[in-house]
């Protein structure tokens, strides 16, 4: 009698379901869908919903109980696994150089989905930071599809009124560390139709022609990247203005429930959720978010809806250049470049001349060839990996993109206790608004480690500035301080009640931010960083005796008590390019109005 083959599938097949899944805790995703591939029966075994459970639960992005929850809102846990593993590299901390006092989008899970969240510069109220109500305004929703696969939701508001702009999700590399606002091709879907402005049109093309037009462009696709930035800032302009949807009274609801601590007001979340996101789906299923283009000339002049739209759309493209040159009408999207943009963009029936080619084009795609390139286009989220350098753990920023930049937040480790997320304000005691200044600017830093000729440094980069009018650059370090190197100073502050200065766990030396050469160019002055045995740590400026006390964050928490702001409009909601040094959302309660002083 034979034995069997130690890789028989009958000694997998032979194990009781939840020893299997103990085992799957070994594997991969993709190993299990590999296994699934082997035969019917070890499919059905790699299906099983408590497998694809254990998967999402090893990814520790939600709780155990919110991934029953979210399992409402999928076909399977494989599907939800799907969509955990596809956005799970989003999360975390997105930060831009402008505006100046911080501009900064905390990405974190809503419900079957990921929410983020701009949190808006502000002081610190009465209550502290933990118990204070954070204020925060949305910038953009992943949500997971019934499949699993993501749709993606800009957030932005006009004249008073709330806006989603639909789109989809173009990639997301595991490693991604800049995240990009574009507009790409849209999927041609022949048996729905094509959002058109605040409508939906029907193609008058033949579904065979369509495809042939598709298929016959592909290989001329012109990259939104390579168009210069005056025309991808107008064509995302005029995108978001024609895909735009207004946010009815059933979708403006929470976009994540509020701690499980108080459970009567989580389960009213969730059912609010659970209806704004199955409206949310049904709307961007229904429209796709595309913007159909017609290339072909018109030649019986005849005006119809999409004409309509095309001419408006034509307007605002032809009427935004600085030169203010008039605008003329075109048969056709693909042309209604004529007039003011002919010398940069040329006639695209006509060869243009060598030498006439400007170096404008030669650098940068046109933008009437990205058009015409194409059937659809519609909005983007793309999360790509690009070689940055940066410096004292701020990135370099490109001035020209509609992007934002992920900021490691490193995990606290055995010999980087003090890595992480903290907040805080100037004076002492820590956290306790005075008589005096009622309201103090609240900061966030994000502290890190680097290692510089042998020694460790600990570097506090500002990337939130609660105060009215920036003193330093976005970025800029608060403090650095030489872990090897430690401090004899004694904490210049006495308390009568709580004695802070006699808990003093650790001290080290270093250098705090300071008035220097100009507003780019920051000086330093010597100071200590203290670290006290409840965890709060104050650096202290030698000559001045200011003083900055931290506590550790968790922002997710902060979040689910804070409260909601309305947002900028879509674009500026995304990526605020214009310089600022102000606060620009004063308007708002709670915004700063005041400025510490440094040495």
């Amino acid at each position: 009698m034979l034995l069997p083959d130690p890789c028989d599938s009958s000694l997998i097949l032979s194990l009781p379901d939840d020893v299997f899944t103990m085992v799957s805790r070994f594997l991969l995703p993709r190993d299990i869908c590999n296994l699934s591939l082997c035969c019917k029966s070890l499919y059905a075994l790699a299906s099983s919903e408590n497998v694809w459970l254990t998967q999402c639960d090893m990814m520790s992005m939600v709780p155990h109980n919110d991934l029953v929850e979210w399992r409402e809102g999928v076909s399977s846990y494989k599907a939800l696994c799907r969509f955990l593993l596809n956005v799970q590299p989003l999360l975390g901390i997105w930060v831009h150089q402008n505006p100046e006092l911080g501009n900064l989008v905390y990405v974190m899970p809503g419900f079957v989905s990921l929410v983020g969240c701009r949190i808006i510069p502000q002081e610190l109220g009465p209550l502290g930071i933990q118990d204070g109500p954070i204020l925060w305004a949305s910038v953009f929703e992943v949500i997971g599809d019934f499949d699993g696969s993501a749709t993606f939701f800009l957030h932005g508001r006009k004249d008073g009124i709330d806006y989603v702009c639909p789109g989809s999700v173009k990639s997301i590399d595991k490693s991604c560390n800049v995240l990009l606002l574009e507009v790409e091709p849209g999927e041609q879907e022949y048996d729905s139709t094509l959002l058109q402005g605040k409508s939906c049109v029907n193609s008058s093309n033949s579904e065979f022609s369509r495809l042939q037009g598709v298929v016959g462009n592909s290989e001329a696709m012109v990259p939104f990247s390579k168009l210069a930035f005056s025309d991808r800032r107008k064509l995302l302009e005029v995108t978001t203005s024609q895909v735009r949807q207004e946010v009815p009274n059933i979708a403006i609801g929470p976009l994540f429930p509020r701690l499980r601590d108080d459970y009567n007001n989580f389960q009213k979340d969730l059912v609010l959720l659970k209806e704004r996101r199955a409206f949310l789906s049904q709307m961007h299923k229904l429209g796709n978010g595309n913007i159909q283009i017609d290339n072909k000339e018109n030649s019986q002049g005849g005006v119809g809806s999409m004409q309509l739209e095309l001419d408006d759309i034509r307007k605002s493209l032809d009427c935004s250049r600085i030169d203010h040159t008039q605008c003329i009408k075109s048969k056709s999207l693909g042309g209604y470049f004529w007039g003011g943009f002919k010398q940069i963009l040329g006639r695209s029936n006509h060869a243009i001349s060598k030498k006439h080619t400007s170096s404008y084009e030669i650098r940068h795609a046109r933008l009437d060839d990205f058009l015409r390139s194409n059937d659809t286009i519609r909005l983007t989220l793309k999360a790509s990996n690009v070689i940055l350098s940066s410096y004292r753990a701020w990135p370099n920023m490109h001035d020209s993109w509609f992007a934002l930049y992920k900021m490691p937040l490193r995990v606290p480790t055995e010999g980087q206790v003090y890595a992480g997320l903290w907040g805080g304000t100037f004076g002492w005691p820590p956290g306790k608004p005075s008589e005096e200044k009622p309201g103090k600017a609240l900061f966030f830093l994000l502290l890190s480690y680097e290692e510089i000729q042998g020694q460790q440094f600990l570097i506090a980069t500002k990337i939130l500035e609660g105060t009215h009018y920036v003193l330093h650059p976005n970025g800029s370090a608060m403090f650095i301080v030489n872990m090897n190197e430690p401090s004899s100073e004694p904490f210049p502050w006495e308390t009568d009640t709580d004695s802070f200065s006699m808990n003093i766990e650790h001290a080290f030396m270093g250098e705090g931010i300071a008035n220097g050469y100009g507003f780019r160019y920051p000086g330093s002055k010597s100071g200590s960083l203290f670290v006290f045995k409840n965890g709060i740590l104050a650096f202290n400026w030698k000559e001045s005796r200011n003083v900055l006390t931290l506590q550790r964050l968790n922002l997710q928490e902060l979040l689910k008590k804070g409260e909601r702001i309305p947002s900028l409009p879509p674009m500026n909601n995304f990526a605020y390019l214009t310089k600022s040094y102000s606060n620009v959302y004063t308007g708002f309660p709670g915004a700063s109005t005041s400025s510490p002083r440094f040495a």
